[in-house]
């Protein structure tokens, strides 16, 4: 990593920033973009910060788009990429004065370094020996940083997830004491975070919103698992402990994720003990299934995403016999596009355990990935539309359209993942007349 890096700027950045300086007006990449080109990571954005208004920003370029024109900030588009133009907020014109004003309402030192083609890396605030010692510091006062904007106390967990580094003592006991504006922070906005936390390679950083007192604003559900102990042969861990460690076993997608954090939740309302000191949680999967739809809901996830967390949440804990018949009953229940899922999720579940038990709970599980591998290959019939016989065939056959085709498709289903070889036309005709003559 070397302080005097030359960044690689995409054409359509060193266009804006040529044509800015042209006409007088001082012009530098800023943020996240520098950060990440400085950590050797590519940028996924690129962002310009300019002496320039958004008037005049507008006036240069064909092509603009008004995306925060209330924070100064304005989008050219160049070859059909958009890159946003944001003006300094002190206004001023005054050579790097002004940027240096600007930078210091950012976050953090490693997002206040900008970059010129011909003047290099300007870093008043330190950034690159943070990034350096994979430090997270916030610029100047913390408080005055976290007050302006309280969901960069959680974008500075995040960032400890998202690249191994170590927040500052400073700037962490001021998250600790400002904790509470956190809940003047947009619901959509901490779920974005909170998913980039989940979804990184160091999801247990999230223990971190635990010490910062930040969780209990923003998840308090899972905030009481961690008072939630488990005296049980199969567990090691306290609830949100399994819970993180789980999210650790599975693979980095939303979905399987905020599965793996809420699959348990519901633990912490159905404790029991039984008179051996073994605690019990009966129920658990549907307590947790109502705790994570009032999560999902309430931090404003799509339809689609809350269905399938909650579908995966609820049937975490189903018990699947390691036979043909117990597989493809399940799968025909949880639904031939969750099941590879759910078996995921019962990986993970296992893996967060108790050790001393795994390989065997393992074994099964392997054994039943198999089998439903073989049951996919050989097309068994796990729904009813791969049933060979329609409902507009039972009303051929004398049976009343409604509830009772409703009922025979769904015996003919039962019956045929017991004995998936009887799938013909015939053989099916023969076992709905058997239900009509009852």
């Amino acid at each position: 990593m070397s302080t005097n890096l030359i960044l690689k700027l995409p054409e359509e950045v060193t266009y804006i920033i040529k044509k800015l300086n042209d006409f007088s007006f001082k012009a530098y990449v800023v943020g996240g973009c520098v950060r990440d080109s400085i950590l050797n990571k590519q940028p996924k954005d690129w962002d310009i910060s300019t002496s320039a208004t958004p008037d005049e920003v507008k006036a240069l370029f064909d092509k603009t788009i008004d995306t925060g024109i209330k924070h100064g900030t304005v989008s050219v588009v160049v070859n059909n990429i958009a890159i946003e133009v944001t003006t300094f907020r002190t206004g001023s014109t005054q050579n790097n004065n002004c940027l240096t004003t600007d930078l210091s309402y950012r976050d953090l030192t490693m997002n206040t370094i900008a970059f010129h083609p011909s003047e290099g890396l300007f870093d008043p605030y330190s950034g690159v020996e943070d990034i350096k010692n994979a430090v997270i510091r916030a610029v100047g006062n913390p408080c005055e940083r976290f007050k302006e904007d309280p969901l960069r106390m959680l974008r500075a967990v995040r960032f400890c997830a998202t690249l191994g580094f170590d927040i500052e003592e400073s700037t962490l006991d001021a998250i600790k004491r400002n904790s509470a504006l956190i809940k003047n922070t947009s619901q959509e906005r901490i779920r974005d975070e909170l998913t980039k936390i989940l979804i990184s390679s160091r999801p247990l950083k999230l223990t971190l919103l635990r010490e910062t007192n930040l969780l209990e604003y923003i998840l308090p559900e899972f905030n009481l698992c961690f008072d939630i102990t488990q005296n049980h042969p199969y567990h090691i861990f306290n609830v949100a402990m399994h819970s993180l460690r789980a999210v650790c076993e599975i693979e980095n997608e939303v979905v399987l994720r905020w599965t793996m954090l809420l699959h348990d939740t519901g633990k912490a309302l159905t404790k029991s003990t039984d008179r051996e000191g073994i605690d019990h949680f009966y129920g658990h999967p549907d307590k947790s299934t109502k705790i994570a739809k009032d999560v999902l809901e309430r931090l404003k996830f799509d339809n689609k995403t809350i269905a399938k967390v909650c579908h995966l949440v609820k049937n975490h804990d189903r018990r699947i016999e390691p036979d043909y018949k117990s597989v493809r009953m399940a799968a025909s229940v949880i639904g031939v596009e969750s099941f590879t899922d759910l078996l995921k999720v019962q990986e993970a579940d296992k893996k967060s355990q108790n050790p001393e038990f795994l390989n065997s709970r393992l074994q099964d599980l392997y054994k039943i990935t198999e089998i439903y591998a073989d049951i996919i290959k050989k097309t068994h019939c796990l729904s009813i539309k791969d049933l060979q016989i329609s409902g507009d065939d039972l009303v051929n056959m004398g049976f009343i359209q409604g509830k009772e085709i409703g009922y025979v498709l769904n015996k003919l289903l039962y019956a045929i993942i017991d004995k998936p070889e009887l799938n013909t036309y015939s053989d099916l005709i023969k076992i709905a007349k058997s239900y009509r003559n009852k």
